[in-house]
């Protein structure tokens, strides 16, 4: 069903530039995913997106299985044409969401039971219906459901979470198989997640377990929830020595700009985050210089471009002044704006990297965002 990935070229350290084929097109990596939790990028028309450049969203299972539900998205041709939407999409299996419910929810070998944060109504959450949701919404890349702990954990709870991780990938994995030889090839990959916590043995335990079951890409899941940016590089690279060279891989929930370089000489090909776009409605900018807390006075009469090294539309026609002014008088224009600019940015932090490998010199871009990124925001 025209899916592919190749990778083109790998340097020194291990970055890899290749590219990922989708039916809704090719997307070149490694590449950043901007977060459309529910069906939207937040502030940001799809038009928006394209003329930013956006080759892949993610989407989330569990907002969209609450509201709309997945079987009004089903019966409206899928996500895709829900939300006029043609390119690609990533849709994760809900779990993350599902276990931030500590209050209300209860994790069992069968699946999650939980009750909804919106109306309180009780819903079990299993492997197959993770993976059944997200057949219906239609994305390109389903992510399986995973046992998601808090960070730290003792070793039991690790240990425990990566057992129970591997036997639901094999349910998610034996459903997603039967679904396929019932009805044909289905326009979806299926990617694993990796578990482990903080422990290098059971990152590299629950790897090799995932592997066997053959998957078309593989995510690293469990990082950068507080554990020290080394301690995530160090248990990515646990997990990424071991997955499938010839496959692509994913690290989610990340991260700041100076680390994304990190995490791209570790194998890494996808990631995303909700930094840039939630920092964007809190009045952070990121830019060539570092961050711009645009709130700040000494912006009031600033009438530079918020970033003059930028190419984005908003840096081209705003100065930093009036963005000053959008936020202090509580204007939404001024979250559209931001958002913009900051998505802009990700994006082209990731081809300045996946140029970075072309040339061989990844290691001194990622050192030169690292000092901007060092003195703090303006």
């Amino acid at each position: 069903m025209n899916f592919s990935f190749e990778v083109l070229q790998t340097d020194t350290a291990g970055a890899r530039r290749g590219r990922l084929t989708t039916p809704h097109g090719t997307i070149e990596t490694p590449v950043f995913m901007p977060v459309g939790t529910q069906a939207t990028v937040k502030t940001l028309r799809n038009e928006a997106l394209e003329e930013l450049g956006t080759e892949i969203i993610l989407g989330n299972t569990y907002h969209l299985y609450l509201r709309p539900g997945h079987e009004l998205i089903r019966k409206l041709g899928g996500l895709h044409k829900f939300m006029s939407w043609d390119r690609a999409i990533l849709t994760d299996s809900g779990g993350y969401q599902v276990f931030s419910l500590s209050e209300l929810r209860k994790i069992a070998d069968e699946g999650v039971r939980f009750r909804s944060h919106l109306d309180g109504s009780e819903h079990l959450l299993t492997p197959e219906k993770a993976a059944e949701i997200q057949l219906s919404l239609g994305s390109d890349i389903a992510m399986v459901l995973d046992e998601c702990i808090e960070t730290p954990a003792p070793r039991e709870i690790a240990k425990s979470a990566v057992k129970r991780t591997t036997a639901w990938a094999q349910r998610a994995r034996q459903y997603f198989l039967q679904a396929a030889q019932r009805n044909g090839d289905l326009p979806q990959w299926q990617f694993g997640i990796v578990q482990g916590a903080t422990f290098a043995d059971l990152r590299r335990e629950s790897a090799k377990q995932l592997c066997a079951l053959d998957f078309s890409g593989y995510a690293v899941g469990g990082l950068a929830v507080g554990e020290p940016h080394n301690l995530t590089c160090e248990m990515t690279a646990e997990a990424t020595a071991l997955l499938p060279k010839e496959k692509p891989r994913y690290l989610m929930g990340v991260g700041r700009p100076e680390q994304i370089a990190d995490y791209v000489a570790l194998g890494i090909d996808m990631m995303d985050c909700v930094l840039p776009t939630r920092a964007a409605r809190h009045a952070c900018m990121y830019t060539s210089e570092g961050k711009v807390l645009i709130k700040n006075a000494r912006y009031a009469q600033d009438q530079r471009p918020l970033d003059p090294a930028c190419t984005c539309s908003v840096c081209k026609r705003y100065s930093r002044a009036y963005l000053r002014h959008l936020f202090a008088a509580g204007e939404l224009t001024a979250a559209v704006l931001a958002t913009h600019h900051n998505i802009h940015f990700y994006l082209d932090l990731m081809r300045q990297i996946r140029e970075a490998i072309e040339f061989g010199n990844l290691a001194k871009f990622s050192s030169e965002v690292r000092m901007r990124y060092a003195a703090g925001p303006a």
